[in-house]
């Protein structure tokens, strides 16, 4: 037989070799059909109040039946949103390294979220509280503004870029508003028509809010080049269609104008240390960010400013023409005093315990009375404030006669007090909080000891005063003027120069507060 008539079979199957007939039988057995584990049911044999237990577990009666119904749980549901909300949770954290969960609806705004935040961490005030969209790994940072959606630009976020929301004070954030007579230089600002036609400063920010006109903003910047340490002088101009920079470097023609951003794509950013970061010739750097970009170094526009002036205009300007009359409304809502949670978009409010709290005065022999009248309970909580202080300055005068100067505690429970905080840390946080006219903290001096240093912001620069403890009629006291104005403390010291400017070069506005989330 050759090979060639030999077909392969499968078991089973009949194959005819010539005359004869063979049937292939397999040589394993075939295994039986596999059997599946099921599901078996145990059945009670015992049955008690209707309930039927099993044979091997002792009925224990159950002591807290309300949490083991989650349908029926007031605790539970009232903490968790119901599958049908449209609420997220999302993960803020504070300059002290602390960090919220906050369930927000898909309409929370920024300005909701700060304000439900500044309640829940017991914030005296509920102004100027601001919250900032951070990349750590790009180092850039960015205060939303206050009707921008949270959770619209959570979603721009890729997973690998580590962004977070950051809950800070930001006091410049409008200081355009209230600066408008002299905060765009002349030369810097004019009319796209016509080059020739200049603006004052507050003409130029009115006709941002004035749909139809055709205002624009000019100057030099240093642009980064592809490589680390390639940065280039390059004329820039900001007009409502987008930024543009000159083709030429110095060139001032509007016909060598190439398109650089598109603003309404794309947002702007503060860098951190980009020196360090991205080879920057000076520390005045920000960023334009397409809205949409996952963090590709390369789609984004590192600019340098050669002061804290010229890119804090840059910035401001880039706002300006981005949001507009946007900006206007923001800055009245920022004015008005908190709303009623009632019919917020957020998850919670202020809690009912708080709204019950009253006024009360026990100075008479009838024991207590509510004090009905806002004005009498406001002052009252003033004089309260005002007795502690003087008491608790007295106690720690008297107690530290004869100790070491510098010895009084009473400033530890004030926000304005940062400890051993660095200068470099203090500037940085003035910066990142804003840098108004009256922004302030007191920090421990790390070269002088029993000595601290008041540091203070002043027309977009931080300045250190230091406030030396002096020794006078055997009592202790502190000064920032040589002994021509005496302080028992640092807290009256604060009060003084929040009310006379006295030696420093502004009143003590703003102060720069790190809470606990």
């Amino acid at each position: 037989m050759e090979d060639s008539s030999m077909k392969d079979s499968s078991a089973g199957e009949e194959v005819s070799l010539g005359c004869s007939t063979l049937t292939l039988t397999p040589l394993v057995p075939e295994s039986p059909p596999v059997r599946r584990s099921q599901p078996i049911s145990i059945i009670s044999s015992r049955k008690k109040g209707g309930e039927f237990l099993s044979p091997f577990v002792s009925p224990i009666p159950n002591p807290f039946p309300e949490l083991c119904s989650l349908p029926q749980s007031s605790l539970l549901n009232s903490s968790l949103p119901s599958e049908s909300s449209d609420k997220c949770l999302i993960k803020v954290h504070g300059e002290d390294n602390s960090s919220r969960s906050v369930w927000v609806s898909s309409q929370a705004t920024a300005r909701e979220v700060c304000l439900l935040l500044a309640r829940s961490a017991h914030c005296s005030d509920h102004q100027n509280w601001a919250l900032l969209e951070h990349y750590p790994t790009l180092g850039l940072e960015r205060c939303l503004e206050d009707d921008e959606l949270v959770l619209e630009v959570q979603a721009t976020w890729s997973l690998k870029d580590k962004t977070r929301f950051v809950f800070s004070k930001n006091y410049a954030k409008y200081e355009f508003f209230n600066k408008q007579m002299r905060f765009f230089p002349e030369v810097m600002v004019s009319d796209s028509t016509d080059a020739k036609k200049k603006m004052t400063s507050e003409e130029f920010i009115q006709s941002l809010m004035t749909p139809g006109t055709s205002p624009q903003i000019q100057g030099f910047l240093y642009l980064k080049g592809l490589r680390k340490k390639s940065w280039k002088k390059v004329y820039f101009t900001l007009r409502r269609s987008g930024l543009y920079r000159s083709t030429k470097g110095f060139e001032k023609d509007p016909r060598h104008l190439r398109f650089a951003a598109d603003l309404d794509v794309s947002n702007v950013y503060t860098v951190v240390d980009g020196c360090k970061l991205y080879g920057a010739p000076t520390d005045f750097n920000f960023c334009i960010k397409p809205t949409r970009n996952q963090g590709q170094v390369k789609d984004l526009k590192i600019i340098c400013a050669e002061t804290e002036h010229i890119r804090t205009l840059w910035m401001s300007a880039i706002r300006l023409f981005k949001y507009g009359e946007r900006l206007r409304h923001n800055f009245q809502m920022s004015k008005l005093a908190p709303s009623s949670p009632e019919g917020s978009k957020l998850t919670d409010g202020r809690s009912k315990s708080e709204d019950s709290l009253v006024a009360m005065d026990f100075s008479g022999n009838a024991g207590g009375r509510v004090i009905e009248n806002p004005t009498e309970a406001q002052r009252a909580e003033q004089e309260e404030g005002q007795t502690w202080r003087k008491r608790e300055a007295l106690r720690c005068c008297q107690s530290n006669m004869n100790a070491e100067p510098g010895t009084s505690f009473v400033h530890k429970t004030h926000p304005w007090f940062h400890g051993g905080l660095s200068r470099k840390e203090a500037e940085r946080l003035i910066e990142k909080q804003g840098l108004a006219d009256g922004v302030f903290l007191i920090r421990r001096s790390q070269m002088h000891e029993n000595c601290f240093v008041l540091s203070l912001c002043y027309e977009l620069k931080v300045k250190h005063c230091i406030i030396v403890p002096m020794l006078k009629d055997g009592k202790n006291f502190f000064s920032i003027d040589d002994g021509e104005t005496l302080f028992i403390d640092l807290l009256q010291l604060v009060e003084f120069y929040q009310i006379n400017k006295g030696s420093l070069p502004v009143r003590l506005k703003r102060p720069c507060i790190c809470v606990q989330l």
